[in-house]
């Protein structure tokens, strides 16, 4: 396979730790041991919090090199993840900043790539495709704007309307589009865009970075978890999650007289402060700030069962987490709370964990304690899970990106 020149553009990239920034940064080594060039331009990392990390500055441009990734940082609008309006003021921000750096970096690339969620990232990519005469490729990792509607942060109106005329726009235009599942795909075809433009790969582990270890046993002690049963939601705790239901269950569980269940959540998100403000006096829910890649090992490690959930809408159904990924990668069995949908049917198929579409809470907690009893259960939904995660890794996901790339040059070259 010839060598690729790509130029990427991500408003979230490393050391930033949300799922798109993550997904980006591992693959992204994975093509660049396999010989091909990467430029990512992104912003200044600052998310979910709104402020840049230290080491950086929220400037005009940045350079560096991340493991063998040329990144270039630009300016853009920096503000909490919580918020329309701001939110939408930080994707415009990036897309201004983007297009207008773009059109003086791009120079050999063969190929211009976008991901999404948010699809402004996209609007850049499409307008210097035009100027720079290459492809470029539309990788979706969520439907947007249709999963606004979903968590109630907007609803429907004829700006959305306007919005998803734009969205099926940049999705004709696109050389090819990368779907992260199954649904995705589907979800277009049945919206009128060719399914032969649209290739379904989906999202993995890096092995390398993710796998199994023993328990530190100061962590615990830090944590108070010795002789306690622990589960963890490691991740993002945005409104598609739904979490207070989970801390309500904690309370449950404590009413019930069971001491021994603890929920560990680790990470952040626009959901964190009203979490910690409902598991005031419990505990059993401990929180731990977002943790560097280096160290989340340690808190996947001292975990038992790794919780999946996801707010009860069928929007959800076509949502695959990246996190049960992890989990696997970790060999971790899943406790998944989510609507019937290509993630559960992942989970089910390996036999890697639980899953539950019953939102009654007295029915989340019966299955919490049955799971605590159930060792055998839980041995085997470990190593099943641990088998799994070879069949979704971040290197076949670079591997299958290449040839389509590859294929999306070459038939550039023929209609030139």
């Amino acid at each position: 396979m010839r060598k690729l020149k790509i130029f990427f553009l991500s408003d979230n990239f490393y050391p930033e730790r949300n799922a798109a920034a993550t997904r980006v940064f591992e693959r992204g080594v994975y093509w660049v041991e396999a010989g091909n060039k990467l430029t990512v331009l992104t912003s200044a990392p600052n998310f979910p919090e709104g402020k840049v990390y230290p080491g950086y500055k929220n400037s005009w441009y940045q350079k560096e090199m991340i493991q063998g990734i040329d990144v270039r940082r630009v300016k853009t609008f920096v503000a909490p993840n919580r918020g329309f309006a701001i939110r939408i003021l930080d994707f415009l921000s990036y897309m201004i900043s983007s297009f207008f750096s773009g059109l003086i970096l791009i120079k050999d690339h063969d190929v211009i790539v976008a991901t999404s969620p948010q699809f402004f990232t996209v609007v850049s990519a499409w307008g210097l495709s035009k100027i720079k005469q290459k492809p470029f490729i539309f990788e979706l990792s969520d439907l947007w704007p249709e999963s606004i509607r979903a968590v109630g942060v907007m609803k429907s109106s004829w700006l959305l309307d306007q919005v998803e005329k734009i969205e099926l726009f940049l999705y004709r235009q696109s050389a090819a589009v990368i779907a992260l599942t199954d649904e995705f795909k589907m979800n277009l075809v049945s919206r009128g865009i060719d399914s032969k433009k649209i290739f379904v790969i989906k999202n993995g582990v890096d092995l390398r970075r993710h796998r199994p270890a023993p328990k530190d046993s100061q962590l615990e002690i830090q944590l108070n978890l010795p002789g306690k049963f622990v589960i963890s939601y490691i991740g993002t705790m945005g409104s598609a999650h739904d979490l207070s239901r989970v801390v309500r269950a904690a309370k449950e569980l404590k009413r019930r007289g069971n001491f021994e269940i603890v929920f560990l959540f680790v990470g952040t998100g626009v959901e964190l402060p009203l979490l910690k403000d409902e598991a005031r006096g419990l505990d059993n829910v401990i929180f731990v700030e977002p943790q560097p890649k280096e160290r989340i090992g340690l808190y996947w490690n001292v975990s038992d069962v790794s919780l999946v959930h996801l707010k009860e809408s069928d929007t959800f159904k076509s949502v695959i987490p990246s996190k049960m990924f992890e989990a696997m990668g970790y060999g971790k069995p899943i406790l998944m709370v989510s609507p019937d949908g290509e993630a559960s049917s992942i989970l089910l198929a390996a036999k890697a964990g639980w899953h539950s579409s019953n939102y009654r809470l007295d029915e989340f907690v019966d299955l919490v304690e049955k799971i605590q009893k159930n060792s055998i259960e839980l041995k085997q939904f470990s190593e099943n899970s641990l088998r799994a995660s070879k069949g979704f890794t971040r290197l076949k996901q670079a591997d299958d990106f290449s040839a389509v790339i590859s294929a999306v040059i070459e038939s550039s070259k023929k209609a030139d």
